[in-house]
């Protein structure tokens, strides 16, 4: 019996990191259920939510590993950057203690991921301008020193980051500087739908674990 074809052409799974706190939870569950939640219970160990996105005319399943930020889950949430095709690096833009912690976040990224993965500084609570601890100058050169993109969000509005991540991605699998039949790419190719098939709306996320 003939397998049916995928709605989508790609899977990217990314990986959130971030001190706890953060909001790396509520930006999953905005990106994925269209759901602002104004406050968050703690990850414990990992939350997992997908979206299918388009890129390029292209349907793209995102699997979306959101980790927990405390250190004595850290030897547990290390093993889930293995094979990020993206990693979305969150501070909290009133907390200058989440933004002076992201070199140890970045380094943990470049070890555990492979060299192609798009990492993206989050600047998270952008809407709370009376409580900026960290100025958007500093962070997007700390971004720039550290080739990476960075983008300002809130709980409320999150597409941004999660969008770019995955043109970027996408780019790279079209100028074959990412490999797909590399174990670590992040990235894997499935026969799509036929042209006017169905398409599948966006897929309820499955957690592991709760909150931010």
């Amino acid at each position: 019996m003939a397998t049916a074809p995928y709605n989508y052409s790609y899977i990217f799974k990314y990986i959130i990191i971030g001190d706890m706190g953060v909001g790396k939870s509520c930006l999953l569950h905005q990106f994925t259920e269209k759901k602002f939640m104004a406050d968050c219970p703690h990850t414990i160990g990992v939350e997992f939510g997908t979206r299918i996105i388009e890129v390029s005319g292209q349907k793209i399943k995102l699997q979306i590993w959101d980790t927990a930020g405390q250190e004595r889950f850290r030897a547990v949430t290390r093993s889930y950057y293995r094979g990020a095709a993206g990693a979305l690096m969150v501070y909290d833009i009133t907390r200058r203690s989440t933004y002076n912690h992201l070199s140890s976040w970045l380094t943990d990224a470049r070890n555990l991921t492979n060299p192609n993965t798009v990492i993206i500084l989050i600047g998270n609570k952008a809407d709370l301008e009376a409580q900026r601890d960290v100025t958007y100058e500093e962070a997007k050169q700390f971004a720039e020193e550290n080739g990476e993109l960075h983008i300002p969000a809130t709980c409320e509005n999150v597409e941004d980051a999660f969008l770019e991540a995955a043109k970027k991605i996408y780019q790279n699998i079209q100028d074959g500087s990412l490999d797909l039949n590399a174990a670590e790419s992040g990235v894997q190719h499935k026969p799509s739908a036929p042209q006017g098939g169905r398409l599948t709306s966006e897929p309820q996320p499955q957690r592991e674990g709760c909150g931010c």
